[in-house]
Order: C-alpha cells, then structure tokens, then sequence
C-alpha cells in the first residue's frame, strides 16, 4: 500500500475502455439492458424454484437455484462499478474498495467452479448410480454440498489478495482495466514483488483446472452411460450438452485469462474477455439450463395457472 517515497496509495484510477464518449454511452446502453435481464432471469429463476411444490425438494433445482443466486452476486461484483465508469470515466476506486472488490469478484468466480463441479456431480450420480442418487444426494447432503461450495470458494482466494495487497506500488496508480485484477494491479507494483505473481497463478490455476478435468470426467461418464441407455437416451444427451455448454462458456475464457502464459501486450482483449465472462455468461446460463428443462418449463405453467386463478 506504501510508495517508495514514503506516501500512501489511498485510492487508483480505474482507466475503463479506451473508447470515445460515444462508445461509451452505446456500451453503457447496452450493458445497462444486459446487467437488468441478468438480475431478472435470475431472480425469476430462484422464486419459481422456491414457490414450486416439487422442485425445492430435487437436489438439481436446490443447486440451480444458488446458482442463479451467485450469478447474481457474479454481476454486482463488478457490473454496477463498470457502469458508473462508462457514464463518468475516469473514476477513482479507493484502495480498500479496489480489494475488496478483487477479493469478491474472484472469491464468487472460484464458487462458480466448485459449482459446475457439484452440478455435473449431481448428473453423474443420477445417471450413472440412479438407484443410489436418493440416498446418496439427500436434500440434507444438497445443501450440505452447497455450504461447501460456498466456504470453499471465498476462502481459496484470501491468501493471494492478502499477498498483493501487501505490495509496495509506486509510479502510476492507473489501473488499465475496468475491474480490479491482479494483472493491472501487479504491473503498478514496484519491483521486486518476489514469487506473488506465481502464487496467484498457482492458487487460479489449480482450481479452475481441477474443477474443469473433474467436470468433463463427470459428463464424460454420463456420456459413456447414455450410449449404452435406450431409453430417455435423446432427453439426456440434451441436458448433458446444455451443462457443457454453460461449463465451456465459463471455463473456456477464464482458462484463456487465468491459466495460460500473460500476454500483457493485449490488454484489449483481456478485458473484452473479462467482459463476457463477467457480465453475458451470468445471462445466458439461466437460458441454457432452463431453456430445454421439461420440469422447469412444468413450474412455470403451474405457476401461471395459479397467477390465473388469483
């Protein structure tokens, strides 16, 4: 937090999209629209799963519904603040807020792994081991599976923000981004920042790929499992590919971000990047999974029926 002059980094400059005054209008348009149907879809989501007679009781719908509650935390991490900046650019972030945000919009990121993992858990027992998924996927062990999502993914990333956090950061205080990364951050740290870049790797790295290589082994199996299945072989291929596409939406761009070697030369596309996983995913998830889900679609017009009838 110090300079090597001896003052403090009380606040940094969140540079944003380097874009003229109608770009930025146009995107704040647009991703005004996208950020209201993503709180929409969402909350939507969560009270028809709630109110339903049948599915609060399903372990699938018990995860679908927290996770369209983390899609909802996902985009107010970081939607709201790229927002205000493309309506007043050049913007100040304290240096508190700067981590706290880093810490929130990495911490719900790393939940969403966990969650994809426990997803295609989910499928892998129900399709593989059907006779064993009521016992073994109680709504006891759903929720308990749940809270583990959740205490995992916001304790995995304490360590690296704490290490940043705690760099000496001189020269400019600009950040050249829309969020508060750890790349940008890293580059404004005076050197030597010692072996913290290749901490913060290790910690992203390990999880996002243990989580992908563990759900693609899961719908690998339930793949293997539907082949060999006659009957509801069409309906569980479609589900199982809607999951994978949610799983390489997500996954795909943050191994391109996180994983692999930085390329600080292209900050443009790190951040259209970062913008696509951070804000249009957590609105076409709920549109993928729900889209082709025959018990989702039998809540909704029960839930019609009723608005009907009052």
């Amino acid at each position: 937090m110090e300079l090597l002059n001896g003052t403090t980094v009380e606040e940094f400059v969140l540079q944003g999209f380097k874009i003229g005054q109608e770009g930025c209008l146009l995107l704040l348009i647009f991703f005004t629209a996208v950020y209201m149907l993503t709180l929409a879809e969402n909350v939507f989501i969560i009270m028809l799963v709630v109110q339903d007679a049948h599915l609060p009781r399903l372990p699938m719908y018990i995860l679908l519904s927290n996770f369209s509650w983390l899609e909802i935390c996902y985009v107010n991490a970081t939607v709201p603040r790229m927002l205000f900046d493309l309506a007043f650019p050049g913007g100040l972030i304290s240096f508190h807020a700067c981590f706290l945000q880093f810490y929130f919009f990495f911490s719900l990121g790393i939940t969403e792994c966990f969650f994809l993992g426990a997803m295609a858990l989910d499928r892998y027992l129900a399709i593989c081991h059907p006779l064993q998924y009521p016992q073994i996927m109680s709504p006891n062990s759903c929720y308990a599976l749940v809270a583990a999502c959740w205490i995992l993914g916001f304790l995995w990333f304490i360590a690296p923000v704490a290490l940043i956090s705690n760099l000496t950061f001189c020269g400019s205080r600009t950040i050249d981004h829309f969020v508060c990364d750890p790349g940008p951050i890293l580059a404004l740290a005076c050197p030597p920042v010692g072996y913290t870049p290749l901490l913060c790797q290790i910690f992203i790295a390990s999880v996002v790929l243990g989580t992908f290589i563990f759900t693609l082994i899961s719908y690998a199996c339930v793949g293997a499992t539907l082949v060999k299945t006659s009957s509801s072989r069409i309906k569980g291929f479609s589900t199982v590919c809607s999951h994978l596409a949610v799983v390489m939406l997500f996954y795909g761009s943050v191994v391109a971000m996180y994983v692999g070697p930085s390329r600080e030369s292209q900050a443009a596309i790190t951040k259209v990047v970062t913008l696509f996983y951070s804000a249009v995913t957590p609105l076409l998830n709920p549109l993928i999974y729900c889209l082709r889900n025959d018990q989702v679609k039998q809540a909704l017009l029960r839930f019609l029926r009723r608005k009907r009838v009052m």
